[in-house]
């Protein structure tokens, strides 16, 4: 994910990231309950009780969501009145930080969560055995199988479970060693990337990104 390799949800990529977003991918679902209510703002995701979705969605669009809320909101015409003071964590100014970056001590948003995951699989993927036995390869076909019904952004589980089940089989998990794993993993973000429009990782690297480091030492 990133111009970097596959780790960011789509953010560098010589640099790779796949948002997971993404995800896996994010998209934005419209309101289900039928009831008459305002748009919601461009990239907010709703969870499957027709609420915002924090991690399914980028910390742009929800602060574009909060900023709505609290201009809809009954009390923010009285809250100029009201002199309560509230007591925060010191911590940096939300001011201070970038409109597209989350701070490092506020919950994730879709991107951020994509990027780590990435970050986590190709590293699973790094260290998995050159030769994986049937019970090596057992477990991790069970890590994937939850991983794609627990991971938090739903719609980006949804997408990766899907494309996993596609009806060639072209899209299981590659298990009999460290190098199918860690091109399937890479393929897999790569399929992320071309979905969010992010620049593809050449998976014939893979290892020196995610195992070796890159042969010119900057990684040493």
């Amino acid at each position: 994910m990133a111009e970097v390799p596959p780790e960011q949800i789509g953010a560098q990529s010589h640099r790779q990231p796949h948002a997971f977003p993404p995800t896996f991918a994010s998209a934005s679902k419209e309101s289900q309950d039928g009831e008459s209510k305002a748009p919601l703002p461009k990239g907010v995701v709703l969870d499957k009780d027709g609420k915002p979705c924090r991690t399914c969605t980028s910390i742009a669009s929800w602060r574009a969501l909060t900023k709505l809320q609290s201009q809809t909101s009954p009390s923010s015409s009285s809250s100029n009145t009201s002199p309560a003071t509230k007591s925060t964590p010191a911590t940096a100014s939300p001011a201070t930080t970038p409109l597209n970056e989350t701070p490092s001590d506020c919950p994730p948003d879709v991107e951020q969560l994509g990027r780590s995951t990435w970050t986590l699989l190709h590293s699973m993927a790094a260290t998995y055995p050159e030769k994986a036995d049937t019970q090596q390869q057992q477990d991790m076909q069970g890590f994937l199988k939850f991983f794609s019904k627990l991971y938090p952004c739903w719609v980006c589980a949804d997408d990766f479970r899907d494309w996993m089940a596609h009806p060639s089989g072209r899209n299981q998990p590659k298990l009999g060693g460290r190098k199918e794993f860690g091109w399937w993993m890479c393929e897999a973000h790569n399929e992320v990337n071309r979905k969010l429009g992010k620049k593809e990782f050449d998976c014939r690297f893979w290892e020196e990104r995610w195992r070796t480091g890159w042969k010119d030492g900057r990684c040493d």
